[in-house]
C-alpha cells in the first residue's frame, strides 16, 4: 500500500506540480495585536511591489510563487490547500510565551494534542497533511509577540514595531529556498 502511494504521489505531482509557496497568517484581526499576522502579510505585499489589500475583508493579490491567506483560525480542511504547496510559512501572534518578540523556526509534522477544541497548531496541520494526502510542505512558523488584545483593528504600537522583523524573516527564508526568481532588494 505505501509503494502504491508513493508512486501514485510521484505521478500526481508530475501531473500537478506544486505549487511553489503558501503564506497563511491566522488570528483575530478585531482584537488588536492578535491580528498582527494580517498586518505582516500586508507589508509583505508591498515589499514585493504588490497591491496590497486595504482590509482583512479584501483579497489578497494573486502572484506567480506565492499565494496568501488570512483566517480567522487554523482548520482540519486546511491540510487539502497546503498539499498543493512545496512550501508553506504559518504566521501568527504568541503571547510572550516565546523568548524571542520574533522568531521563525522550522515546523515538522507532529500531531499535538489541544485542551481547546477550536485550536490547531501548524504542526498538527502539517501532520495531517502528511497522514492523508503524503505529501509534507517544507514549513516554517513566524511568531510575533503581541503585547494588547482589547478590541481593536488596531496594532500596538510596541507590535508595530516588530512587523518590519517579521518581513525580514519572511523574505530570507523565501529567498534561502529559491522561492522568488530574484531576490528583490
Amino acid at each position: 500500500m505505501l509503494v502504491s502511494g508513493l508512486l501514485f504521489n510521484g505521478l500526481f505531482k508530475k501531473v500537478f506540480p506544486l505549487k511553489k509557496l503558501l503564506l497563511i497568517g491566522y488570528g483575530n484581526p478585531d482584537r488588536e495585536d492578535d491580528g498582527v499576522a494580517w498586518h505582516i502579510l500586508r507589508a509583505l505585499t508591498m515589499k514585493l511591489g504588490l497591491e496590497s489589500p486595504e482590509s482583512y475583508e479584501d483579497e489578497f493579490p494573486e502572484s506567480a510563487h506565492i499565494d496568501f491567506a488570512f483566517y480567522l483560525q487554523l482548520t482540519p480542511e486546511m491540510a487539502e490547500d497546503i498539499s498543493a504547496y512545496e512550501y508553506v510559512c504559518f504566521v501568527d501572534a504568541h503571547t510572550g510565551s516565546i523568548p524571542e518578540p520574533v522568531r521563525l523556526i522550522e515546523v515538522e509534522s507532529e500531531f499535538q494534542a489541544s485542551p481547546f477544541t477550536h485550536h490547531l497548531t501548524p504542526q498538527s496541520l502539517l501532520s495531517m497533511c502528511e497522514t492523508i494526502y503524503r505529501i509534507k510542505p517544507d514549513a516554517a512558523l513566524v511568531s510575533i509577540l503581541g503585547h494588547r488584545f482589547l478590541f481593536s483593528r488596531e496594532l500596538s504600537e510596541e507590535t508595530a514595531e516588530l512587523v518590519p522583523q517579521a518581513v525580514v524573516l519572511i523574505r530570507d527564508w523565501m529567498n534561502s529556498r529559491n522561492i522568488l526568481d530574484q531576490p528583490e532588494a
